[in-house]
C-alpha cells in the first residue's frame, strides 16, 4: 500500500486532471488497467500527500475533523462507482474526491470538509450532505429553538465572504414547521452544506494547504452550529 510523503505538500500536478480527462473519455475497465500506473501516481499519491498535510492543518482550525491518508478506508473516496442499483453502469468516478469527516462519522453523511477535483471545476464543501432523518430533525429543532445564534452563524460576514450556502431544499415546509417561520426557507434546506469554487491554478502551488486551511477556518460558525445541533463537538 502506498505511503504518504513525509515532505511538505508542493500541489496538485496538471496530470491529474489529464488522467481525470482521459478517464471521462474512456471509462472502462481495460482503459483503467493500462492507465492504472498514472492513477497511481498523478491522481491517488498527490491525494494522500495533500491529506496528509491537511492532517497537521486541520489540529489547528478543526481539530475534531479527520485526515487519514490510506488508499482504502481513509479520508480518499474510492475511484470504483457502486453500480449494483445504479442505471449508469460505467465503473469508475472522473473525480478526486476527499472528505474530512468528523471524528464520529462513518460516511459521507457526516459533518465534515470535502475537497473535489474533477475535470470541469474545482471546489471545497463544509457541512452535511444528505443527513438522515434524525440528524436533520436536530438541525431543524435547533434553528427553531435558537434562531438568533442560527443566523449569527449562517450570516457571519468571514464565512460569507468565502462560503455560498448551497444544496436541495423541499419545496414545502417539513411537517411540524410553520410555514410562517423567519427561516422557513432554512428549514426546508435537505442538505447543510456551503461551496467555495477553486480555480485550477490554486490547487497546483504549495499554498493550497494554507488556503483550504482558510477556508475551514472561515467556516467555523457554519461548522460549529451544525455539529454543536449534532450533539458533536467542533
Amino acid at each position: 500500500m502506498p505511503k504518504a510523503s513525509s515532505t511538505a505538500f508542493a500541489g496538485f500536478s496538471p496530470k491529474t486532471v489529464a488522467f481525470l480527462r482521459g478517464l471521462e473519455a474512456n471509462n472502462n475497465r481495460d482503459w483503467f488497467q493500462r492507465n492504472k500506473a498514472r492513477y497511481e501516481s498523478d491522481v491517488r499519491e498527490p491525494a494522500l500527500d495533500f491529506i496528509a498535510a491537511m492532517g497537521t492543518a486541520l489540529k489547528r482550525c478543526a481539530p475534531h475533523l479527520e485526515a487519514v491518508p490510506k488508499a482504502v478506508g481513509g479520508s480518499l473516496m474510492r475511484v470504483h462507482r457502486d453500480t449494483r442499483f445504479a442505471k449508469d453502469k460505467r465503473p469508475y468516478k472522473t473525480n478526486v474526491g476527499i472528505h474530512f469527516r468528523h471524528e464520529v462519522g462513518k460516511d459521507v453523511h457526516a459533518p465534515g470538509l470535502y475537497f473535489h477535483i474533477d475535470p470541469e471545476r474545482v471546489f471545497l464543501g463544509a457541512g452535511l450532505w444528505h443527513p438522515e432523518a434524525e440528524v436533520l430533525a436536530k438541525i431543524r429543532g435547533s434553528i427553531v429553538d435558537d434562531g438568533a445564534a442560527w443566523k449569527r452563524a449562517r450570516d457571519d460576514k468571514r464565512f460569507r465572504g468565502v462560503w455560498e450556502i448551497d444544496g436541495e431544499s423541499l419545496s414545502r415546509p417539513p411537517r411540524g414547521f410553520d410555514k410562517d417561520h423567519p427561516y422557513v426557507e432554512d428549514l426546508k434546506r435537505k442538505d447543510f452544506i456551503a461551496v467555495m469554487d477553486l480555480r485550477f491554478k490554486d490547487i497546483q502551488g504549495k499554498d493550497v494547504v494554507a488556503r483550504v486551511t482558510e477556508a475551514c477556518a472561515a467556516a467555523t460558525p457554519w461548522m460549529r452550529f451544525l455539529c454543536r445541533a449534532c450533539e458533536l463537538p467542533y
